[in-house]
């Protein structure tokens, strides 16, 4: 094969349009000599919204992410019409036609009472579960609760994937990704979407797949990066042994020149990220170990978390998130795998609620104490609700209403926004869906969701697909 033929063989399409002199390569250009061309090798990304579209009220996100379809009737929503039925048939006319999971054809639905009482905290008197008395006696002024949320999907993997990239299609952006393209990274030795995942020890654990972070047709320099928060955090950061620093800056150097003129031949974005990755990695060698160090931490930080870090639950992670933030990442997010509770949902979600209750309220507190509280948006929430009817002792999936709360970052606290019916089963008043969330989250970082779009295949794809509004009347 000639010299012109391995060439060839190597040429992306982006490269060969974009190389080519008539036609439709001509066409193309535009596009590749756009702020939406992404295959500079520019190892800092500064983000594509520049200037920002308005003034933001958040610098960054952290997603408090309850997996597994997190009950709002026995955590944040409460039905005292529900409990006056407890036992009593389900009326039909609210679940005739509706799509339903696992009670399906099931010919007697039966309402299940909230398991667990509420009452009203702070000074704002807002009322949710007991369950939370740590949020509750710390941060409830704080937090705006969501309760009229609707989603589009029954089951948990789509409705994770709806959760997090707005559209039930796998494959596509994350939330997180879609936020580092837009604004880039602070964060000058660390990834810039950095995500953390606890199992409890109630329920069923719910598998989580690396695709809910992922960068979609985005170039992958934008998809989220797990970190463990016991043992490594990230495997094979350190150098093997008898590799000096230097030697491995010379090993990096090396790669780079190589991908560099690979890149002169094909034009391919991947491979700039390539060369931003290995950056990256080189960087986290020293910037990893001192994040995980927690020795200067106080006593005190300690006992408000629950725990000393590095034992891998959601509190710790919730310390780590603080970490992370301080250090500059623009997307912070929290899977904890525990709220999948089909049976015996009184005593699960009260472990599970255990489990996150003093991590929250200790993650809030300890930003507010840094000065970070202001400028992090904060979101709880999960990818669907619970049934009001109950499946044996505990609750089915269910899409038509379920509850989320927001904190921080221009958000006013102290507040619901919302509501389901006596039930619990449809949001009824101010409805909130999925794309509306996303639409409020960019808006509190100063992106016009609507501004903030990629070409592919042809179209100009965003977060919020077609729909979205932003949520104002939640806005301080």
């Amino acid at each position: 094969m000639s010299s012109f033929e391995d060439k060839l063989a190597y040429l992306t399409r982006r490269s060969f349009l974009g190389r080519s002199s008539q036609g439709l390569g001509m066409l193309a250009l535009g596009s590749l000599m756009s702020d939406r061309a992404v295959g500079a090798t520019d190892e800092k990304w500064r983000g594509v919204v520049q200037p920002l579209h308005h003034t933001p009220k958040a610098k960054r996100v952290i997603w408090l992410y309850m997996a597994g379809g997190m009950t709002h009737l026995e955590t944040w929503d409460p039905k005292p019409k529900l409990a006056e039925m407890d036992g009593k048939p389900m009326p039909e006319s609210i679940t005739k036609g509706q799509q339903i999971a696992q009670l399906q054809g099931n010919s007697k639905l039966m309402c299940l009472g909230p398991q667990h009482p509420f009452k009203k905290w702070g000074k704002s008197g807002l009322e949710f579960s007991t369950l939370f008395p740590q949020i509750g006696e710390k941060a409830a002024d704080d937090i705006c609760i969501i309760r009229s949320m609707h989603t589009e999907a029954i089951n948990h993997d789509p409705a994770h994937t709806f959760m997090n990239t707005g559209t039930m299609i796998a494959g596509r952006p994350s939330a997180g990704a879609w936020t580092l393209y837009g604004l880039g990274s602070e964060a000058e030795d660390l990834p810039g979407f950095v995500v953390l995942v606890s199992t409890g020890k109630f329920g069923q654990a719910q598998p989580i797949a690396a695709r809910q972070w992922h960068s979609g047709f985005l170039p992958s320099k934008f998809q989220g990066v797990q970190f463990r928060s016991k043992g490594d955090a990230v495997l094979y950061v350190n150098s093997p042994g008898g590799v000096t620093v230097d030697r491995q800056r010379d090993i990096v150097n090396a790669t780079r020149e190589l991908n560099l003129l690979e890149n002169n031949v094909v034009d391919d974005p991947e491979i700039a990220t390539r060369i931003a990755q290995y950056e990256m990695a080189f960087r986290m060698q020293s910037s990893v170990p001192d994040l995980m160090d927690l020795s200067k931490e106080p006593e005190k930080t300690f006992e408000m978390y629950g725990t000393k870090g590095g034992d891998g639950s959601f509190a710790a992670n919730c310390l780590l998130a603080r970490r992370l933030a301080e250090r500059g990442v623009r997307f912070i997010q929290l899977y904890h795998r525990d709220w999948d509770h089909h049976g015996v949902v009184k005593d699960h979600s009260a472990g599970t609620a255990a489990e996150v209750d003093k991590g929250v309220a200790a993650l809030i507190t300890d930003l507010k104490d840094r000065g970070l509280f202001e400028d992090t948006l904060i979101v709880f929430g999960t990818e669907f609700g619970r049934t009001p009817m109950a499946q044996g002792n505990g609750r089915d999936h269910h899409l038509a209403g379920f509850s989320m709360w927001l904190a921080g970052g221009g958000i006013k606290g102290g507040m619901s926004y919302g509501n389901t019916d006596d039930l619990g089963y449809f949001a009824v008043e101010n409805k909130v869906h999925v794309n509306d969330l996303h639409a409020t989250i960019l808006n509190q970082l100063g992106i016009d969701h609507k501004k903030l779009t990629y070409k592919f295949q042809g179209r100009d794809f965003r977060l919020t697909d077609v729909g979205g509004e932003v949520l104002k009347p939640i806005l301080a």
